[in-house]
């Protein structure tokens, strides 16, 4: 009679540095694969080159004389093209292939800033603008500028392609990295601009106009980057269904065919007939998903109308002409906001394992909008300083947990369009923001766009706890289920396939 085995002693504690590494996601960030890292510093190369540009967008627009209701009139159009570019990318980049799209933007945007170099014209800039997407309020510059939605079409395809490639229980991990990262890189292109600025004007006597149009070349260097870094994706990076579409016409061809197909797959093609022409480029939405995409439209663009209401560019403008802040200082206030916002982010994707994305997100982002409405408020630069930093240190903290709220709400297959979709509903709704900004500082009224900015996000926070706190645990749990049934027909047929081979 054999003896039991010895008994088998629990497992002792984690050390702190494991747990660390566990709680603030880089071991989540460490596993992920090449693809989400080059996608995570192209992020970094992005927003470092969005973050140069919305630091001197207003005050190169002044310098060339343009008045204040211009430069709001300027936005609010840069905006309104953008949806429209933004919209087609977005919907079409599956089908395409997201690596040509995002190299495409990455080549516009370095044109865009050889455009802005060259040229002082108010609708040759405009065109730049919007073709290049030199956003008046890049995303998360204190989520900053905004509600966290990055003008252009490549945030969307980004988070789309890192969903497909990460674990769903380790996307907000992901996610909260990837947007840690931008905001780090827009932080950085604020401080860089701001030194480099002044020592082009006080130590080596430049004119404002050159230096600025200086800056803007860096922009398109940093384009030319991000198109570097975008053609080291590899082929994992296109969409599922596209890479399904590519097997099935090279099995048709004869050049590989499965030795066992699935008679559910067969069922599937002949009951659907495939898009042709045109046709084929668009996306499937289901009809249980359009009333979410409506809902999440709906409140989305209330938080982003609330923050094109305060862009960075206009709270930057607000601190140079109110209290007489110097470009180098301006550079180093907003880094140090970000490098807070940043840090918070991290909190955040700890937080958002234990409460749930939706949770986290309301619960960190409310606060903050009581000291953005109150930005505008006090006469002292050291107060106002205060409430930008204190808005700054939960602002940011919903990024990562929303990204990955939008990739469980939605169906895979959907993720690029929809997200796409949305961040056009937000887009057009930011558009409108600047246009009143303008009108407003013109009638020395910036502290009502403030008030008005914190007022409506605040409705949004509220709606979005109203109608999706229960909605997303259904989602992540139908979405769980999808992947164990995927990877129990994948374990099925491999051992079809072996038992095939053997006889």
């Amino acid at each position: 009679m054999s003896s039991p085995p010895p008994p088998t002693r629990p497992p002792g504690p984690k050390g702190i540095l494991a747990h660390v590494l566990e709680e603030t996601g880089l071991l989540s960030l460490y596993s992920s694969s090449r693809d989400v890292k080059l996608l995570c510093l192209q992020r970094f190369a992005r927003m470092f080159a969005y973050g140069i540009s919305t630091l001197i967008l207003v005050a190169y627009l002044s310098a060339l004389a343009i008045p204040k209701t211009d430069i709001g009139l300027f936005m609010t159009l840069t905006l309104a093209g953008d949806v429209c570019l933004s919209f087609v990318l977005t919907l079409f980049a599956d089908a395409l292939g997201r690596r040509a799209v995002l190299a495409l933007g990455a080549l516009l945007m370095s044109a865009s800033g050889v455009v802005f170099a060259l040229f002082g014209e108010y609708w040759v800039l405009l065109a730049a603008a919007v073709v290049g997407v030199i956003s008046p309020r890049p995303q998360e510059l204190t989520r900053s500028p905004l509600s966290g939605n990055e003008i252009g079409p490549f945030r969307a395809i980004e988070e789309s392609i890192v969903a497909q490639l990460t674990d769903p229980r380790k996307r907000s991990d992901i996610y909260a990295w990837y947007s840690l990262l931008g905001l780090v890189g827009a932080a950085c292109g604020c401080m860089a601009c701001g030194w480099v600025l002044q020592h082009l004007t006080e130590t080596l006597g430049w004119g404002f106009i050159r230096a600025y149009r200086a800056i803007y070349l860096g922009y398109a260097v940093l384009g030319l980057l991000k198109l570097t870094l975008t053609l080291l994706l590899s082929h994992a990076v296109e969409s599922e269904e596209k890479k399904k579409k590519a097997a099935q016409d090279r099995a048709r061809d004869g050049e590989t065919r499965p030795l066992l197909e699935s008679n559910a797959d067969d069922a599937e093609a002949n009951s659907a007939p495939p898009k042709r022409g045109l046709r084929a480029l668009f996306p499937d939405i289901s009809k249980e998903s359009i009333p979410v995409v409506i809902t999440l439209c709906l409140l989305f663009a209330l938080d982003s109308f609330g923050s094109g209401l305060a862009p960075l560019s206009w709270i930057t403008y607000y601190f140079k002409s109110q209290f007489n802040v110097e470009e180098g200082q301006l550079g180093s206030i907003f880094f140090a906001t970000q490098t807070i916002a940043a840090t918070s982010m991290i909190v955040a994707s700890s937080l958002a394992k234990r409460f749930g994305n939706v949770n986290t997100m309301i619960f960190t982002h409310l606060p903050s909008q009581i000291f953005r409405a109150l930005l505008g408020v006090p006469s002292d630069v050291r107060l106002a300083l205060a409430f930008l930093v204190l808005n700054a240190s939960t602002q940011s903290m919903d990024t990562g947990p929303r990204s990955a709220f939008l990739a469980a709400i939605v169906l895979p297959a959907e993720r690029t369009a929809v997200m796409g979709t949305v961040n056009v509903v937000r887009t057009t709704a930011q558009s409108l923001g600047p246009l009143f900004t303008g009108i407003l500082v013109d009638r020395n009224l910036f502290w009502v766009t403030f008030v008005a900015s914190g007022a409506v996000k605040m409705i949004y926070d509220l709606g979005l706890l109203a109608f999706f706190k229960n909605k997303e645990r259904e989602r992540e749990r139908a979405e769980r289920l999808r992947i164990q049934r995927n990877e129990e027909e994948r374990r099925e047929e491999g051992d079809c396939q072996v038992d095939g081979s053997r006889t």
